[in-house]
């Protein structure tokens, strides 16, 4: 054969591979824009695209249980009312466990006053009456913000069925509802048996005292929790768009689906967003908690540590016990908030700058920018509405402040 018809047979294949690349984009975007037809006011299809909710469902049960987010899903949307059934509950909860902490409050505030004489004993009726703080707290951090943490979860049914639109897939969380479990009986078993080491090992902390507290130890380790989780959510859904972004661009470069993916990337960049914005009061008053009881308790060991030296006492080592508990909640805090605006723009971003440019057409070029310019003017960031970024520096501006 000759190199005349070699060139022409070569030039026929490249034709053929063309035509056939058209074709499964025609396909692709035929498939799209079926899908998008699906209404994202439909509760039912909402419903059936919400994996989010049916993975971390449990999660919203024991806050209701707990009476401090009174939310409730009917389908394809959670809801908050002040003269619901669940918020009647939380009533009556609240008004039950305000005068367990009343009663416990005064007798920690008559040991401190009237009963307390060395240094140490100080401290620790300052610990626990602090630790009692935030149960006073749940009308305004918990009840107060219901409606906007409801928009928030609510989001995530449109985001995924925004997601199922462009993917045709539907977002997986892989053992997020194992790991609730988990978490969650954790949280349980770590707050009870905390107040009953409490009881047993400090002198005027009954086990009567442990009543006023479970519920308020384990709110707390479940905020913990609740932070965590949505972030790991957050995480799997960047992992899931990444992957999937990268497989179509590897595939098939055409600029309507790079459009598609630079809108379903906004979605989820304004998800992180609401997640803070949401949960803003929650979690401020959650970083003072927390650098309120580091300090006292930080405060306490060294002055002991100044005054008598290291003694390995059962009241020094709570005092560490207590620090190191309070550190690592915060730790998790931030660097799960951290971990998750990282993820979002870091694996797309390093996609799109892998698309050689003399392969595509200007049109896709065109979009590639426009998805750049997106994702550096609206950097993926938690923020508890304006107040503080959510990140590793959160943490390190807070041990600076203490020290």
């Amino acid at each position: 054969m000759e190199l005349a018809d070699l060139a022409d047979l070569y030039g026929k294949e490249l034709q053929l591979k063309h035509i056939s690349k058209w074709l499964r984009s025609s396909a692709r975007a035929q498939d799209i824009a079926k899908r998008s037809k699906l209404d994202s006011n439909d509760v039912t299809i909402l419903e059936e695209h919400d994996q989010f909710y049916r993975d971390h469902k449990l999660l919203l049960t024991l806050f209701r249980g707990l009476a401090v987010m009174p939310v409730q899903r009917k389908t394809g949307k959670i809801s908050f009312s002040w003269g619901s059934n669940i918020m009647i509950y939380a009533y009556f909860f609240y008004i039950f466990t305000t005068i367990l902490v009343v009663m416990v409050g005064y007798e920690r505030l008559d040991i401190l006053l009237t009963k307390s004489k060395k240094f140490d004993e100080y401290i620790y009726s300052i610990i626990f009456i602090v630790f009692l703080i935030p149960h006073f707290w749940i009308p305004f951090v918990g009840w107060g913000v219901a409606n906007e943490v409801c928009d928030y979860k609510n989001s995530w049914g449109t985001f995924q069925l925004s997601y199922y639109k462009v993917t045709g897939k539907n977002l997986q969380f892989p053992k997020l509802s194992i790991l609730i479990v988990i978490i969650s009986s954790g949280c349980l078993i770590v707050a009870v048996t905390f107040l009953l080491i409490l009881s047993a090992l400090l002198e005027g902390f009954t086990l009567y005292h442990t009543s006023a507290y479970i519920h308020i130890i384990t709110m707390i380790n479940m905020n913990c929790a609740l932070w965590y989780i949505n972030c790991r959510a957050i995480g799997n859904a960047s992992d899931a768009f990444a992957d999937s972004f990268e497989k179509d661009i590897k595939e098939r470069c055409p600029a309507y689906l790079l459009a598609h993916y630079r809108v379903l990337w906004l979605s989820l960049s304004e998800l992180l967003q609401k997640l803070g914005n949401a949960y803003a009061r929650t979690y401020s008053t959650y970083c003072l908690f927390m650098m309120a009881n580091i300090t006292v308790s930080t405060y306490g060991f060294v002055s002991e540590l100044v005054d008598h030296g290291l003694s390995f006492s059962f009241k020094e080592m709570g005092l560490i016990v207590d620090t190191v508990y309070c550190l690592m909640l915060l730790f998790i805090f931030c660097n799960c908030s951290h971990q998750a605006s990282q993820g979002i723009s870091y694996k797309v971003q390093n996609t799109l700058m892998s698309i050689n440019l003399s392969t595509v057409d200007k049109a896709c070029i065109k979009e590639i920018d426009l998805f750049l310019i997106a994702i550096k003017m609206n950097p993926p960031r938690v923020s508890l509405k304006g107040y503080t970024a959510v990140n590793r520096e959160l943490l390190t501006s807070v041990s600076v402040s203490i020290i």
